[in-house]
């Protein structure tokens, strides 16, 4: 399985969908389904049942997982979208901006 251009921590820009045009912080990656969790992004109403921690129960907003197609990490240094490329740095291979050549961290 090839590596994925996003990592936990990533401010991210979406592309498509319901919440297009919005930045958000991942939360978390799903690695196996290429998908990623976006913090206060995509949320969807998921219904509860009551349980010790909520005993009322009822309906909850959650995030829900976006295709990581449709998320671009946001450049630190413009503050835009970009596309992210791979290159050898003293012997580790970094992640860097396509649009201004440096480096993500």
């Amino acid at each position: 399985m090839s590596k994925l251009h996003i990592k936990k921590g990533d401010i991210v820009y979406v592309n498509t969908g319901t919440d297009k045009g919005k930045t958000g912080r991942v939360v978390k990656v799903i690695i196996d389904k290429q998908r990623a969790i976006v913090e206060g992004l995509n949320m969807v109403s998921k219904h509860t049942k009551p349980n010790a921690k909520n005993p009322q129960g009822g309906i909850e907003k959650v995030e829900a997982p976006i295709h990581i197609s449709n998320l671009n990490v946001v450049d630190p240094e413009s503050g835009k979208p970009t596309r992210i490329g791979r290159k050898e740095l003293n012997g580790k291979l970094v992640r860097y901006s396509k649009k201004t050549g440096k480096e993500i961290k």
